[in-house]
C-alpha cells in the first residue's frame, strides 16, 4: 500500500476569509469507474469495477497533503486510520466519514474536526448557546451522543450547530470538537470543502485519467500519479510566480509551449488569449 504526503513550502495563501490562521484540510474520496472486463483487479461489485482516490487537501493552497489510491471496495472512512493529524489543525469532512471512534482519534490528537451529521443522529442536549437566526444559526448546542457503541467510542461532549444555508435553501447540521470558534465560522469552514470537489473535477477533466493507456494495476497507478504530479507542479507554479490565470489556463499554455526554452514566469508575462487550444502561431496558413 503506497501512501504519499506532500509538503509545498511557500505555496500557501490566506484566501479562506476566516479569522483563524490554523491549517485547514478537507478529506474526501472520489471513485473512478472502470471496465470490469479489462480491469478485473478493480472489481468491487458483481457488475462494476473502479478505483478510489483518497485525498487530504490543504484548503489554503489547494495542494494535496495526503493521497492514497485503493480499489473502490475500500470505504473512505478507513483512510482516517492512515492520516497523521496535526495539532490545532481543522479537518473538514462530509457525513460519509461519521465514525465516532475515528473522530475521537482526531480529538485525542488535539486537532479539530468539522463534519456533517447524519439525519439519524441520536443525542442528548447538555447546553444550548444563543441562536442567531439572522445569520443562519438555528441551533448551537453542546451534546453527548447516545447509543451503546457511539457513547463508548466518543465519551466527551460534541458541539452541534444547525445552520440554514440561504444560498441553496437547505438546513445543514455540523458536529465539531471546537467550542471556541464562532458558529458562523464553523459554517464557513465547511463551505470551503467544495475546493476538494473542484480538485477531483479538475484532475478528471483536464488530466484525462478516465482513459487509461494500460490495464495492469501498475500502469493505472503510474498514470494517476503522473496526473497528480502535473496538478501539483502547476499549483505550486501559480502560487510561487503569483500567476493570475486559472490552473486550467496555466496548463493549456504550458501544453502548447512545452518545447519553448523560456522561464515559466516569462511565459505568462504577456496578455494571454482565453482559447488556448486554438493558439498556435507557428502554423502556416495554406490559404495565403
Amino acid at each position: 500500500m503506497l501512501v504519499i504526503y506532500f509538503f509545498a513550502d511557500g505555496a500557501c495563501e490566506k484566501d479562506l476569509e476566516l479569522s483563524i490562521d490554523n491549517p485547514v484540510f478537507a478529506i474526501d474520496a472520489s471513485t473512478i469507474d472502470m471496465c470490469l472486463s479489462l480491469f478485473q483487479w478493480t472489481n468491487f461489485r458483481s457488475t462494476k469495477a473502479g478505483i478510489k482516490l483518497h485525498v487530504q487537501l490543504d484548503l489554503r493552497s489547494a495542494i494535496p497533503e495526503f493521497i492514497q489510491i485503493t480499489t473502490a471496495a475500500i470505504h473512505e472512512v478507513n483512510i482516517l486510520d492512515t492520516i497523521s493529524y496535526q495539532i490545532d489543525s481543522f479537518y473538514i469532512l462530509d457525513r460519509g466519514y461519521v465514525d465516532f471512534k475515528r473522530l475521537y482519534r482526531i480529538h485525542f490528537s488535539k486537532a479539530f474536526f468539522v463534519i456533517r451529521a447524519k439525519d439519524n443522529l441520536n443525542f442528548r442536549c447538555v447546553k444550548s448557546n444563543k441562536k442567531n437566526k439572522a445569520s443562519g444559526i438555528l441551533a448551537d448546542q453542546l451534546i453527548t451522543v447516545l447509543g451503546f457503541y457511539a457513547s463508548k467510542d466518543y465519551p466527551d461532549k460534541i458541539r452541534r450547530i444547525k445552520f440554514y444555508d440561504e444560498e441553496h435553501d437547505r438546513v445543514l447540521v455540523f458536529l465539531t470538537n471546537n467550542f471556541e470558534l464562532d458558529a458562523n465560522e464553523i459554517a464557513k469552514l465547511y463551505k470551503h470543502r467544495w475546493k476538494i470537489e473542484l480538485f477531483f473535477k479538475w484532475i478528471k477533466q483536464n488530466l484525462k485519467i478516465k482513459t487509461f493507456w494500460g490495464t495492469s494495476e501498475n500502469a493505472v497507478r503510474v498514470q494517476i500519479w503522473i496526473a497528480i504530479s502535473a496538478y501539483i507542479i502547476v499549483a505550486i507554479a501559480k502560487k510561487r510566480f503569483n500567476l493570475k490565470q486559472s490552473l486550467y489556463e496555466i496548463l493549456q499554455v504550458i501544453s502548447v509551449s512545452v518545447f519553448d526554452k523560456m522561464p515559466i514566469k516569462d511565459l505568462f508575462a504577456n496578455q494571454i488569449q482565453q482559447n488556448f487550444k486554438e493558439l498556435n502561431h507557428n502554423q502556416l496558413n495554406i490559404f495565403e
